[in-house]
């Protein structure tokens, strides 16, 4: 755990770094873009570990795939929540606590920080082989929400 403690303390020194240098926006476009590569990796080892081909897999399945992207990514010590079928095609992630925002938050980045939530699970799908039509967040931490929200609508036919 203290490795996963001490690597996000340099990402968000990293962040800080290029925010302080070359801009907000640009720390905000390159985290993206990292984040999404990670979740990619997590994503294809996930799916390996399945061992079956995950776009027919049911969204009760696919709920349990995501997750365990998130807990590779994310172990629960270091966030709180979930993922759920809430459909046949649509899923919700949840978190209630989440330690990037934690850690942006302290170094003094709140204000212009933008979440890669969604490039996250973009990159999770990309690696897991499912098509997302709908990647959005409803509630987000940033902004004070409770918790944040985010739903993932896969594409018909996958998940079912």
């Amino acid at each position: 755990m203290e490795v996963y403690r001490l690597w996000w303390l340099h990402d968000a020194r990293w962040y800080q770094g290029v925010a302080s240098r070359f801009g907000q926006e640009a720390a905000n476009e390159i985290n993206a873009e990292a984040m999404r590569f990670v979740a990619a990796r997590v994503g294809k080892q996930v799916a390996r570990a399945h061992g079956e081909p995950v776009a027919r897999a049911d969204s009760a399945t696919l709920a349990k795939l995501y997750e365990r992207c998130a807990d590779i990514m994310f172990p629960n010590e270091l966030r709180d929540g979930g993922v759920t079928a809430l459909d046949d095609e649509l899923l919700e992630l949840t978190m209630r606590q989440n330690f990037a925002v934690v850690m942006v938050r302290m170094a003094g980045s709140l204000d212009g920080y933008q979440c890669p939530c969604t490039e996250i699970h973009a990159g999770w799908s990309d690696g897991l082989g499912v098509t997302l039509t709908e990647n959005r967040a409803t509630g987000c931490l940033r902004f004070g929400d409770p918790e944040c929200r985010l739903l993932m609508r896969v594409a018909a036919g996958e998940g079912n």
